[in-house]
């Protein structure tokens, strides 16, 4: 298993400025090491990573981040939650929003927010 990996990945939706996908953080993850050992939980960089990762393969953008516009951490992510991730492109504005819920639970956020990227053409 890749160390910062995720699995199951579904491909819900994908237009030219949105996708939505499902995929579940395996507890066995090291995305959970030494965070809150009693406690397990996925934290915000982590979070983050997945996110900015999935902007990149599927908008081309680049991993780099200029700033961050907004963000929210609502809910904790615990090891072998299944999760969805909305992801919406504005490329006139470099801008990337998102939001991670659950897939059990539509009610259930864990972040959202948004930031800006740079293409990786530029």
């Amino acid at each position: 298993m890749n160390s910062h990996s995720i699995e199951n990945e579904i491909l819900i939706e994908k237009n030219d400025s949105s996708v939505v996908l499902e995929f579940l953080v395996p507890g066995e993850s090291d995305f959970f090491d030494g965070h809150f050992p009693q406690f397990k939980l996925l934290p915000a960089v982590g979070q983050f990573e997945v996110i900015s990762r999935f902007a990149c393969r599927y908008f081309g953008v680049d991993r780099g981040v200029s700033s961050i516009k907004r963000m929210k951490f609502s809910a904790p992510i615990l090891p072998d939650t299944k999760v969805r991730l909305r992801l919406e492109y504005d490329p006139g504005k470099s801008s990337m929003a998102f939001r991670l819920w659950s897939a059990i639970d539509e009610s259930k956020v864990f972040s959202s927010g948004a930031f800006v990227v740079v293409k990786t053409d530029e």
